[in-house]
């Protein structure tokens, strides 16, 4: 059996790339970066896995190509998503708890993964083998480090690149909140690759490296309650020292940020918990007027508004597209929402994203279609072609216009926030400066 759902069922792998494509833009704000992944060849992938299905979406987008997962079985069989899983190519991977009698096939399975990566496919797998809404990386299980060892025994003992894939979220239930993927440098094992999958040195060694190839794409936090602070540190410090734009970069800078923290709460100086209360108070009296650390260094004088309001007049314009957009597709957006949420009760909180893109996938196509047929009706066949071409484009269109929109007129609010309380504005830029040198102190301190 599982062969034939390796080798048979993939007919939809060479749309799975557009698909993911319009799965993660439609509904985040997604931003890229790191290091260039094998555009083609031999590749495992290693992604932490926060957001269910959706994970696979940013994977492919990240990569670049077609690829294969490692899906757990029960996925095979499940209502309204099994047919998917199987479409795209997945390889079912049999767990203990779901059902120990089939744990053997593991092993079938995994010869043929070997193959596949072998013969020069790109095969994802997400090593902690769950999907979970903890606050770091977990513990991750060893089949990436065994799929990889043997599959290098296929090569002669040659490795190839293990690419650790890295995803962190802002919000992840919520719609065109941001989304950021890095993209790590692959895992150096060159030294293991001849050694093969029954050593279970190797395989140990192996999974420890992939481990700390992982930790530098995540996010990991001590706990959920650290993330404001982390992050509104990491804003305080940019706006005052700078910093490379980029996903990749302001991963780095919230790591960095994170793993001081950690550092200082093991130790008996509570300088820490000073600073913090520090942050987190900026951080109130910012959110009262509208501002960020970003913004309070900004310059606001007439004519730096004037100049920065003329480069954006153009999309204040297209307002009336987003707004055609909003009422266009309210109702299949609602109805996504509703049954997306409905349909994710038995899997859980991580996976309402996923069957929201899923459910409005088709929701969204069937608007398509009653809406091309009655240009169709009005106008003829040709308006109902043109119409259900220019609907997914009026929607693309609607949201990048929507979510630019939002941001200038966030600007406009901080603008005459800035201009209208001089005195205070002064106060919490020289306030601002105390923190960065404060964090400067403590990432010092944490570093040494």
């Amino acid at each position: 059996m599982a062969r034939s759902i390796i080798t048979v069922t993939m007919w939809m792998l060479p749309a799975l790339p557009t698909m993911s494509w319009f799965a993660v833009h439609g509904y985040y704000r997604v931003t890229r970066g790191g290091a260039v992944p094998p555009a083609s060849g031999p590749e495992l992938i290693v992604a932490n896995h926060t957001n269910s299905l959706l994970d696979v979406a940013f994977v492919v987008v990240a990569s670049r190509r077609r690829v294969r997962f490692m899906a757990k079985a029960p996925l095979f069989t499940y209502p309204g998503l099994g047919w998917l899983v199987k479409a795209v190519g997945s390889v079912p991977v049999y767990r203990r708890q779901d059902d120990p009698k089939l744990v053997a096939q593991n092993l079938d399975v995994f010869r043929d993964v070997y193959h596949a990566v072998a013969r020069g496919d790109a095969v994802g797998i997400f090593p902690e083998g769950i999907a979970h809404s903890a606050s770091g990386l977990q513990p991750l299980k060893t089949g990436a480090a065994r799929i990889a060892l043997g599959a290098a025994a296929e090569l002669g003992g040659r490795a190839f690149p293990i690419v650790p894939i890295g995803m962190v979220f802002r919000d992840r239930r919520a719609f065109r909140s941001s989304a950021r993927v890095v993209v790590g440098e692959a895992c150096a094992w060159d030294d293991l690759a001849s050694r093969g999958a029954s050593d279970r040195e190797a395989v140990r060694e192996l999974t420890r490296r992939i481990a700390a190839s992982m930790r530098a794409v995540t996010l990991n936090l001590h706990a959920w309650q650290d993330e404001q602070l982390v992050r509104m540190a990491e804003l305080v410090w940019r706006a005052e020292r700078g910093g490379e734009p980029g996903a990749e970069a302001e991963l780095s800078r919230l790591a960095a940020t994170t793993d001081a923290l950690a550092r200082l709460r093991l130790g008996d100086d509570g300088s820490w918990r000073q600073v913090a209360r520090q942050v987190r108070a900026h951080e109130r009296i910012l959110g009262r007027l509208g501002l960020t650390p970003a913004a309070l260094r900004a310059r606001m004088d007439a004519g730096s508004a004037a100049a920065w309001l003329a480069r954006r007049l153009p999309m204040i314009l297209m307002t009336p597209i987003a707004a055609l957009g909003l009422v266009l597709f309210w109702i299949p957006r609602a109805l996504a929402d509703v049954i997306g949420t409905r349909a994710s009760v038995k899997e859980g909180e991580d996976s309402v994203p996923t069957f929201r893109v899923m459910y409005g996938g088709v929701i969204f196509l069937v608007w398509f279609l009653l809406l091309a047929a009655a240009a169709g009706a009005l106008w003829g066949a040709l308006a109902a072609v043109v119409t259900f071409v220019a609907l997914p484009l009026l929607g693309l269109g609607a949201l990048a216009i929507g979510d630019s929109r939002r941001f200038v007129w966030q600007s406009v609010r901080q603008y005459f926030a800035l201009r209208r309380h001089p005195e205070r504005v002064e106060a919490l830029r020289r306030r601002q400066g105390e923190i960065a040198r404060h964090l400067d102190e403590l990432l010092s301190e944490a570093g040494s």
